[in-house]
């Protein structure tokens, strides 16, 4: 008599404690998972625990989850301030900032760390993944499964295998974001894939037309989003996102494609010169938590 093949843990190892970070962390455990949410430094986990808890009551609050669930998922993330979980879990994911050395590194070190079977994943919007497997002794296992923010609320993920990501890999990865709600699209792994490489094309335009003089920030978010039934206009977008997060894309995309239709406008690199990022910094396009325009709670891709 055959022995009964074991049942898959379900716990989750997510390394990055930032919107993203915590926004798969919450989706994770109220899917039922097991969480442990690691961050560097404390303040890092303080405030990415305060943006899960804030992300699961206003879930709520839209009539998406009970007070139950809410406090049940909550419970189910667990902060961490070491990667010593990570031979326990069946999948890492990786959120860290969209800096390649950084990401490369933090993969190289899960590759130490993580159990033989575990499914190693990066939420990178735009870097290659078989350049983050390779940094690993098992490139094979590794994949992009790339959430959009606000991951609660965005029911797309884009599944990205590297040159030598293994067939079973991905149907691991198909299988993790549809058990936690999301529908599934695949790119190969190209620059910016397909979110990212089609959304910087469409932002850094609006914000060539901004430059131009063409329209107002405002006239130029309200035509896309009543001619094209956007949720949000692209400034408010790139607000969102970030926009360095924003200037990084284009400058990979045009070093990936040496196309001048990915030259960043002039009026991004100086905003991000001048640190005004968009909603992360309180200036962007727009003014946060000052008289004005307030962009919605709908996104895009980010990392």
């Amino acid at each position: 008599m055959s022995a009964t093949p074991p049942v898959p843990v379900r716990r989750l190892l997510v390394v990055g404690a930032g919107i993203m970070g915590s926004g798969v962390a919450a989706q994770a455990a109220l899917a039922g998972w097991t969480v442990d949410l690691y961050d560097v430094q404390p303040a890092f986990l303080d405030r990415g625990m305060a943006a899960l808890r804030r992300d699961l009551e206003a879930l709520r609050q839209r009539g998406g989850v009970s007070a139950e669930e809410r406090d049940r998922a909550e419970g189910r993330v667990h902060p961490a301030l070491s990667l010593d979980r990570a031979r326990e879990v069946s999948v890492v994911l990786e959120a860290a900032p969209e800096r390649l050395e950084l990401k490369r590194g933090i993969f190289k070190e899960l590759d130490r760390r993580a159990g033989p079977e575990t499914l190693l994943a990066s939420n990178t919007s735009s870097l290659s993944i078989t350049a983050l497997a390779s940094a690993t002794s098992r490139p094979d296992q590794v994949v992009g499964i790339h959430f959009f923010n606000p991951v609660l609320r965005m029911k797309l993920v884009e599944l990205i295998p590297g040159v030598r990501t293994g067939p079973g890999t991905l149907q691991r990865a198909r299988a993790f974001a549809e058990e936690l709600g999301k529908t599934v699209t695949v790119s190969q792994d190209a620059p910016g894939f397909v979110t990212s490489r089609a959304m910087a094309v469409l932002v850094n335009e609006a914000i060539w037309m901004l430059h131009d003089g063409v329209a107002t920030r405002e006239d130029i978010d309200q035509a896309h989003k009543l001619g094209f039934h956007h949720p949000m206009g692209p400034l408010e977008l790139a607000d969102l996102v970030g926009l360095d997060t924003l200037l990084s894309v284009l400058e990979r995309l045009y070093t990936g494609f040496r196309d001048p239709k990915y030259r960043a406008c002039p009026l991004l690199v100086n905003l991000v010169e001048a640190g005004r990022l968009g909603r992360k910094s309180g200036q962007g396009f727009y003014v946060y938590g000052a008289p004005g325009p307030s962009p919605p709670a709908a996104g895009g891709p980010t990392s």
